[in-house]
Parts: structure tokens; C-alpha cells; sequence
């Protein structure tokens, strides 16, 4: 068996297909091409197609996984959670998962410290809320507790913030409708009672 062609694919930059006597056998990506050393000409046994064929498959769902990451940042529960998902083997997802934390595309830590950033500055949520929601995606304990803290300094502003920004948009005007969505998001009757009363002296 002879590798005849190697032809860059058109749609997919970086993707070469492999030509075995004539007939097209299975595609490498740049650096597993580089890896492989394989030339036009070059004979290959049956088994080696096959490993190849096997690279091949392995090499498209790594790509196919950076570009899951790439749509919005993922912990990594939700990377193994989608690496079953697409029937890979338990060696295939450990080697995956540590392909990833090498070039830090896995570091639950980061993602918890973004994912609280971005609530207390977009829709600011209680500390109860912010572990919870940590805790759906897997994040470890002691990283939830290392980034959330015990500190309620910013969640007595996000308290405020929230009330404020209802009362702005008009909704929750009353009193007791307001104090049962901030329950709902988790901050407990002392907070909210205190939030609402300054929000009324001011």
C-alpha cells in the first residue's frame, strides 16, 4: 500500500488528505502529518493504514473539541461530559483532557474566577447563587471556595445593585415581590430586609 497523494483539503485550512494507491484513505492535520513523516511514495502495511485511520479520528475529535471550547469557556466536567458523549475511548478522553490542561484550555479555577467576574458585573447574584451554579458545572469544592470566599462585601453591593436596577426598570415596585425574587436568588431575608431599607433612605 502506497501513499500516491497528499492534497491540503480546500474547506478545512490546516487539514491534509492522504491518498493511498489512488484513492483517498484518511485525512492529518499539519502537526500530525509533521509527526508522522509521511511522504508521497512511501509504502505502507495494512496496519499502519489502519493507525492511521484511527490518528485521523482521534485528531478530528481534538479539533472538534477545541472548537466546543471555543464557543464560551468550559470546565472540565463539561469537556469529559462531551468527549463521552462522542463515544471516546477512556484513554482517548484522558489523553485529550491532558493535551488541553497542557496549553491551559482546562483550569477550573480560571473559569470560576470568569464565570463570578462576569456575573457581579452582568447580573450580580448572591454568594449562595454563584456556588451553586459553580457546583452544576462541576467546578471542585475548594476551587469554588478559594474564588467565591466568605466575603460579603460584594454581595452586599450586588444586593444593592439588583435592587436599584428593578426599581430603575420599573419592575418590582412591590415590596414583596421584590423581596421574593432576590430569596429566589439566593440572598438570605436579613440581607435583603437591610438592602431595601437603605434603598429607601437614599
Amino acid at each position: 500500500m502506497k501513499i500516491t497523494a497528499i492534497k491540503q483539503q480546500v474547506k478545512r485550512a490546516g487539514r491534509y488528505s492522504m491518498y493511498v494507491d489512488g484513492e483517498y484513505s484518511f485525512s492529518l492535520s499539519e502537526g500530525a502529518l509533521l509527526d508522522s513523516k509521511i511522504v508521497v511514495g512511501q509504502e505502507l502495511s495494512e496496519d499502519e493504514v489502519s493507525e492511521y485511520k484511527q490518528l485521523s479520528a482521534d485528531d478530528k475529535l481534538y479539533n472538534q473539541t477545541l472548537r466546543y471550547i471555543a464557543m464560551r469557556p468550559r470546565t472540565k466536567w463539561e469537556i469529559e461530559t462531551y468527549l463521552h458523549k462522542k463515544n471516546a475511548s477512556p484513554p482517548l478522553v484522558e489523553l485529550i483532557l491532558n493535551k488541553l490542561s497542557i496549553i491551559g484550555l482546562i483550569d477550573d479555577k480560571k473559569y470560576a474566577q470568569a464565570f463570578v467576574n462576569d456575573r457581579r458585573l452582568l447580573r450580580p447574584a448572591s454568594r449562595r447563587k454563584l456556588v451553586n451554579d459553580l457546583r452544576k458545572k462541576h467546578v471542585p469544592v475548594n476551587v469554588i471556595e478559594e474564588v467565591v470566599g466568605s466575603e460579603t462585601e460584594d454581595e452586599h453591593a450586588a444586593l444593592r445593585h439588583i435592587i436599584e436596577k428593578k426599581r430603575q426598570q420599573g419592575k418590582y415596585q412591590d415590596d414583596l415581590k421584590l423581596m421574593q425574587y432576590l430569596a429566589r436568588q439566593g440572598f438570605n431575608y436579613g440581607d435583603i430586609k437591610d438592602a431595601m431599607n437603605d434603598n429607601q433612605a437614599s
